[in-house]
């Protein structure tokens, strides 16, 4: 993510569970519209000591709720408490919930949909309060309303692609594609469509919120668009009804015309001219199918890998260890994370690069 935070012109430093940037109104909008790997925005609206709950009480009470929170809105706030004297996080949250509600008319402290979120950190007695800016998880584009089995999530798809250090006027093929969510965003960044063009945010109902900027935020956006990916964008499965679901979720992403979709198993998927990207999300053997007997499936990635796709990068997202060394291949690893609770691990081929 720190990454496209230096391309967005945003300076970054990595930070506990994230990276921390400085911006103003405009760039906080850019930010949610354009990040692809992040999972949300979080804005930091104070930081004190506290030991005793009178103590949170009164510093919360020095807090701009105003400026932050509209009218009648539902709050919520999820708070975390690590080696400090304040260790309740329930009594945490009903302290602050009662400042808010206390100095915003019609305010209510309601965990709903809709609410607006409030991150609590407490570490060594020092208190964070951070507002979610983003709303809905950055990773919900609003194009996904069908999913296969296993889905990876999209902006996971996205650091996969990334990871994969994919040029994106090159083929890309995925052979394993399910709901379509690397395709998908494969397209999405090859046309320099903003990953949140269809969705919208919490920020939109700030008390401060610029529409008109916000607007030009977004004209700025879609003058980048390209009206077509540079290159083919290939996805292929042996489940006909996943290819019908991500057929349609591609054209709610409005991107159905950028990728070619195909009912076949990998043996027989269409071969994108090289140099290409073979980028995948197989079967894990974790809940979905038994890991013993997808080795022969993988060995049949290593070989199919060596005839057909030499020339090409292979990018497979892996949870076994012993699944990825039954293809034979020689793989560096390139990036850990976590699918659906699942530590997977990104691996990485380059062409004419074996065992």
């Amino acid at each position: 993510m720190a990454g496209e935070l230096a391309a967005l012109g945003l300076g970054g430093e990595i930070d506990t569970g994230g990276v921390a940037f400085r911006a103003r109104a405009g760039e906080l909008y850019q930010a949610n519209l354009s990040l692809r790997v992040a999972s949300r925005v979080l804005v930091r609206v104070a930081e004190f000591r506290a030991t005793a709950f009178w103590e949170l009480e009164k510093r919360a009470e020095s807090v701009p709720w105003a400026e932050i929170i509209a009218a009648g809105r539902a709050v919520a706030f999820r708070v975390t408490s690590r080696k400090s004297k304040l260790y309740h996080q329930a009594g945490i949250a009903e302290r602050l919930s009662s400042a808010v509600t206390a100095a915003v008319s019609g305010v209510t402290a309601r965990d709903e949909d809709g609410a607006q979120e409030f991150v609590v950190r407490v570490f060594r007695d020092r208190v964070t309060i951070s507002i979610d800016s983003s709303g809905a998880l950055l990773h919900l584009r609003g194009y996904r309303l069908a999913s296969a089995k296993a889905p990876l999530r999209e902006n996971l798809g996205a650091a996969v692609l990334m990871g994969a250090k994919w040029d994106m006027t090159r083929p890309l093929l995925d052979p394993f594609a399910g709901s379509g969510t690397i395709p998908i965003e494969a397209a999405l960044m090859a046309r320099r469509i903003p990953p949140g063009w269809q969705r919208t945010f919490a920020f939109e109902e700030w008390p401060g919120f610029d529409p008109a900027l916000w607007s030009k935020v977004r004209a700025r956006a879609e003058a980048g668009i390209l009206p077509r990916a540079p290159g083919p964008i290939l996805g292929s499965d042996r489940d006909a009804g996943a290819i019908t679901m991500a057929s349609a979720n591609a054209e709610r992403a409005g991107v159905g015309a950028d990728i070619e979709w195909t009912h076949a198993a990998f043996s027989m998927a269409i071969r994108p001219e090289a140099p290409a990207w073979i980028v995948a999300n197989p079967p894990y053997g974790v809940r979905v199918g038994d890991a013993n007997k997808l080795r022969d499936l993988y060995a049949k990635v290593g070989q199919l890998a060596e005839e057909r796709y030499r020339d090409c990068t292979v990018a497979l997202v892996a949870a076994d260890s012993r699944l990825v060394a039954a293809t034979g291949l020689a793989f560096e690893e390139a990036l850990r994370f976590r699918n659906g609770g699942i530590p997977v691990r990104l691996v990485v081929r380059r062409p004419g690069v074996s065992e």
